[in-house]
């Protein structure tokens, strides 16, 4: 496995996880990325840098971060991002690995990038429910605002710095298990 075949894992992997924060702004980088040449995609996933595609990914990613604001319509959005994650994250990490038998790459896929995007996006709705149901709906902006700004980071550095980018899903995944420990019912 060559360095590049590695850094593509790590920049699908982190992109992953931002689509468990939102589904669209890792697809709108990523499709700003390929235009401007920062990364390549794979054959069959060129199509992403493309002007369509990125007017299309730009303008549900402003809809999306917009929508997310509204409480209510928050909660309604996440009951169809949980399964959008999961098929986003898998195309992200299809799209970015490089250098991998087919088999091993939609394995990859299904499993580090949906299975990513699909547990932090759980999180998120579970979270956000919570925040509904503690608050009503008051704190969901709030909630709403670590969300993006998550998002952001984890995708820049994941385009950026794919290193970094992996370090930081680990920690976030740490933290989210580690959350889910603390809640969770205890056993009598």
């Amino acid at each position: 496995m060559t360095s590049e075949t590695i850094i593509s894992i790590f920049l699908g992997i982190g992109l992953a996880a931002s689509v468990g924060f939102r589904i669209f702004l890792p697809l709108f980088a990523l499709s700003l990325a390929s235009y401007f040449n920062v990364w390549e995609l794979n054959e069959s996933w060129q199509w992403i840098g493309s002007m369509a595609a990125l007017i299309t990914f730009g303008v549900a990613t402003l809809f999306e971060l917009f929508a997310y604001f509204i409480p209510f319509v928050d909660n309604l959005l996440d009951s169809f991002a949980v399964p959008l994650a999961a098929i986003a994250g898998t195309a992200v990490m299809v799209s970015t690995v490089a250098d991998l038998d087919p088999l091993v790459t939609w394995s990859l896929a299904i499993i580090a990038g949906g299975g990513t995007a699909t547990a932090i996006k759980g999180a998120g709705a579970t979270g956000r429910l919570a925040s509904t149901v503690s608050t009503g709906g008051v704190g969901n902006p709030v909630v709403s605002t670590v969300e993006t700004g998550t998002a952001i980071v984890v995708t820049t550095a994941s385009i950026f710095f794919p290193i970094l980018a992996a370090v930081l899903v680990i920690i976030i995944l740490f933290i989210i298990f580690r959350v889910y420990y603390m809640l969770r019912p205890r056993k009598k």
